[in-house]
């Protein structure tokens, strides 16, 4: 998404900690941790629009952190891109963490977003599972403030057939802010943006483009 949104737009990943360059720090295993750890990376970057993009987990958190700008001064995001995620307040009532491994990789396998090699290797399982749990234990310890909203416009992505989300649960993302929401349903599973990437891209470059308006490259972040 990055070369595909550039110039106009700079993109900067979250890495989480227990992931890539950052894999020797523990996994955070809950929400509002991670969501403060964010904000603190995010706290010089009010110079410019900001727009927040979260998949899975990703979305929730994009949720809490643009609640913390909020609540810490800082100017709010132009808007909130919730991808694969139910709405906050949808809550199934998940119990993975009380599942054996051997059922986390066959709902990893269901998910479709994992090298399937991967999922077959004793080694590679052995440094990947811990983080899958800390993931899986923040969102099922994680309940949302039903007092607070937000006032940015929320756009709400989400894969037609994707096991982990109805379309219902994508719509009620629209209870969580004061702002304007859109649904975006594409094709696909849980992972539905790697293969509708040139449909996710022009969705996001439109609503920023709505947003902030046409601003030299580099500017919207």
């Amino acid at each position: 998404m990055s070369k595909a949104l550039a110039p106009a737009v700079e993109v900067l990943a979250v890495q989480y900690p227990g992931r890539q360059d950052r894999r020797h720090e523990p996994a955070v295993d809950n929400i509002p941790d991670l969501a403060d750890q964010i904000l603190d990376a995010l706290r010089h970057l009010d110079d410019r629009p900001l727009a927040l993009f979260g998949h899975s987990m990703g979305a929730v958190l994009g949720y809490e952190v643009a609640l913390r700008m909020r609540d810490a001064g800082m100017p709010p995001p132009t808007h909130l891109f919730a991808s694969g995620r139910r709405a906050p307040a949808s809550d199934r009532g998940d119990q993975v963490l009380r599942v054996s491994d051997a059922q986390i990789v066959a709902e990893l396998r269901t998910l479709s977003g994992t090298d399937t090699t991967m999922l077959a290797d004793p080694e590679v399982l052995a440094m990947i599972l811990p983080v899958v749990r800390a993931d899986y234990r923040a969102v099922e310890k994680y309940r949302h403030d039903p007092d607070k909203r937000l006032d940015c416009p929320i756009t709400v992505l989400t894969g037609d057939s994707d096991p982990r989300v109805s379309i219902d649960e994508a719509r009620a993302w629209e209870a969580h802010t004061t702002g304007p929401t859109d649904l975006h349903v594409l094709p696909g599973g849980h992972f539905f943006l790697v293969d509708e990437r040139d449909d996710v891209v022009a969705i996001v470059r439109r609503r920023l483009a709505a947003e902030v308006g046409p601003q030299p490259a580099g500017t919207p972040r």
